[in-house]
């Protein structure tokens, strides 16, 4: 299974390619800053990671992207994206919700336990975060709460075991943790590979047309920068980037 994965729904970017399946599978992975970088730099590592597997876009089963929540701006850049390269190499794309990819970059961080209840929390500004809760068990992740947007101090966890993202620094202080452990975790695109075979397999995969990013905060409209960051990811480089 060849499988091309990236993230763009924090301050970090995140890429991951995948080669074969299994033990036999091959992978290659770069992380940098992201944010404004992002639009300038997604494509060309891409690119870079695309050339050292020797694969070709069509040689893809799949473009996964997180999907949100996240960063206004980074959702819509790496949607736009895997739209982009899925339409000029003909291969679906798979959105991935980035809260469970920060719960399974926690469990692979914890050594991969059969069984684990995380809440997973990413900083989504304003003083408040993007949370839900899952659970795996059987190999399987399941949803116990769907997605909100809280104030830190109404974060409820009552019975989770782990507390994973990127909102200790910010809010640490201010959440009531239950006595659940606390972890630093990201979406990663490595995650999101390890996502990707069980999510295809249930059918979540969608044309490049119907992709789209998953806003929690209504945003009415985008910034001058905003706008340049998404026509940049648009423009010249994914006119080039597909051979």
């Amino acid at each position: 299974m060849n499988l091309l994965a990236f993230d763009t729904s924090t301050e970090r970017m995140s890429i991951a390619l995948q080669s074969g399946t299994g033990d036999a599978a091959m992978r290659w992975q770069h992380h940098a800053a992201g944010g404004a970088l992002t639009s300038t730099h997604l494509i060309p590592e891409i690119q870079r990671l695309m050339a050292q597997a020797q694969l070709g876009f069509g040689a893809l089963d799949a473009i996964v992207f997180g999907a949100g929540p996240g960063s206004f701006t980074g959702l819509r850049t790496a949607c736009s994206v895997a739209q982009g390269l899925a339409f000029g190499a003909g291969v679906p794309v798979l959105p991935v919700d980035t809260l469970l990819a920060v719960a399974e970059d926690a469990r692979v961080q914890l050594g991969s336990p059969a069984s684990l209840s995380v809440t997973a929390l990413l900083d989504a500004r304003m003083d408040e975060m993007y949370a839900a809760s899952y659970m795996f068990e059987s190999g399987v992740w399941t949803v116990t709460k769907g997605y909100s947007l809280i104030h830190p101090e109404d974060l409820v966890c009552s019975g989770v075991q782990v507390l994973a993202g990127n909102v200790f620094a910010a809010y640490g202080q201010r959440l009531n943790d239950a006595g659940a452990q606390r972890l630093d975790a990201l979406p990663s695109a490595f995650a999101m590979l390890r996502l990707a075979p069980a999510l295809l397999a249930a059918g979540v995969a969608v044309p490049a047309e119907h992709a789209l990013p998953t806003y929690i905060r209504d945003k009415v409209a985008q910034t001058t920068q905003e706008r340049a960051a998404v026509k940049l990811a648009l423009a010249a480089e994914l006119n080039g980037a597909v051979r």
